[in-house]
């Protein structure tokens, strides 16, 4: 899909976290100011795509759209050939919108045209979207935990069905403006274990595995309340984020962001990356990608290795796996201690009072990306941007997508499953 198979990701949230208290963290990593100087640096490494962030509250007021604090993004894109993923709805939203209401979806599209028309006039494709980040994460995080605006509890699925029926019609105006966009639909891949103490939690686990952290997609592709009018193509590229923090045991408690203690990196009931992602392919028959994944500190080194050998894995089984974004590529302030910034990219701002002042690099995380990118490169096969659809649907299935058609007893266990009240 892209000019590299590595990317690199700008944290873009914005909103009102637990405390009411507003975030930018576009502003905050001081890459509103230096965007040329961060493509600059992307570049040198290698990483020709990015995640980059449309803060949707400062672009949208009242319904009238000010693309004017996108325009620096796209002529640093322009100038250092940096292609884009643009991510249209990361937390933040306008002041004046209520996310419960039906003006919800209709407001969203008409950003989601606006945009999509400008940036098709002002840059060459590929013009490639995430509608709305995480939805599974935000329904948790702001309609379930009150941890984000709209700071609602009780209220997940809600949300999260509120989200997948703006993600659908934001995508159906965006290809009305743009014909030839593609789409990253962006999701945390998570896993939980039933302590071997309790199993009276094999079943929450199973359903937990199985069907909830699948919801958003299966929303988004049909399987769940075709009724909102998904399809495979409003899927299209199933993006997983996935973090160390992303395997834990059900008996844990959360902290106070909500977040309950990963299993450790050596605990055997950790299911291999590789594995997780098998699963998916096999779930949707789409490409994919892994648009977040990180670590912090000294770890983001070793880190990327394992989630490179992964890749490697995959890529020499066939899997349609079309990239992997490091992200955040800075570091960044926690959402709810602007005071507290965790050191989990390749490179974190020198002065964390003055995030403006420079850039510092994480040599031993530079060390692993070149060696990724050495061992992972030769294995991928990027499209070719003249090949069209019909060419590619000629081509023979790789071995992993022979593996996924699904069988009538795979069909028959669908329609099972759909029978279930998820």
């Amino acid at each position: 899909m892209f000019r590299s198979f590595f990317l690199a990701g700008f944290e873009g949230s914005t909103g009102y976290n637990r405390h009411g208290e507003w975030f930018d963290h576009v502003a905050a990593t001081g890459h509103d100011a230096l965007v040329d100087e961060d493509y600059r640096d992307i570049a040198g490494v290698g990483l020709h795509a990015v995640r980059e962030t449309v803060r949707w509250p400062l672009v949208d007021i009242a319904g009238r759209h000010d693309f004017s604090t996108v325009k620096p993004f796209i002529e640093a894109a322009k100038r250092h050939h940096v292609e884009v993923i643009w991510d249209l709805f990361h937390y933040g939203f306008p002041d004046d919108l209520d996310l419960w209401s039906n003006a919800f979806p209709r407001r969203f599209a008409a950003y989601c045209y606006a945009f999509a028309r400008y940036v098709a006039a002002h840059m060459d494709g590929p013009h490639v979207f995430t509608p709305v980040n995480e939805p599974s994460f935000m329904s948790y995080a702001a309609g379930e935990k009150g941890l984000f605006a709209p700071h609602a509890t009780g209220r997940g699925f809600e949300l999260k069905v509120a989200l997948a029926r703006a993600a659908i019609a934001g995508i159906d105006a965006i290809r009305a403006a743009c014909p030839t966009a593609r789409f990253v639909n962006v999701d945390p891949l998570c896993r939980v274990v039933a302590p071997p103490d309790r199993p009276d939690l094999a079943a929450q686990a199973h359903h937990f595995n199985e069907a909830l952290v699948f919801q958003s997609w299966d929303m988004l592709c049909g399987r769940l309340l075709p009724e909102l009018g998904g399809s495979p193509k409003h899927l299209d590229v199933v993006g997983i984020n996935y973090y160390w923090t992303n395997q834990w045991a059900l008996d844990g408690l959360p902290n106070a962001q909500g977040v309950i203690p990963p299993l450790a990196d050596d605990d055997p009931r950790r299911a291999p990356l590789a594995d997780l992602i098998r699963a998916v392919c096999k779930r949707y028959g789409r490409d994919v990608m892994i648009t977040e994944t990180s670590h912090v500190g000294d770890n983001r080194g070793p880190w990327l290795l394992e989630v490179a050998a992964a890749c490697e894995t995959l890529l020499c089984e066939g899997a349609p796996l079309r990239g992997v974004c490091l992200y955040p590529i800075l570091g960044m302030p926690e959402w709810h201690d602007r005071n507290i910034w965790t050191p989990m990219g390749l490179w974190d701002p020198m002065h964390r009072h003055d995030p403006c002042a420079g850039r510092l690099l994480c040599e031993p995380m530079l060390h692993a990306l070149r060696s990724a990118q050495k061992t992972v490169t030769p294995r991928w096969q990027p499209l070719r941007r003249t090949e069209t659809l019909a060419q590619r649907r000629g081509r023979p299935a790789s071995r992993l997508n022979a593996h996924t058609v699904a069988s009538d007893r795979e069909r028959s266990e669908f329609k099972r499953r759909r029978s279930w009240r998820w």
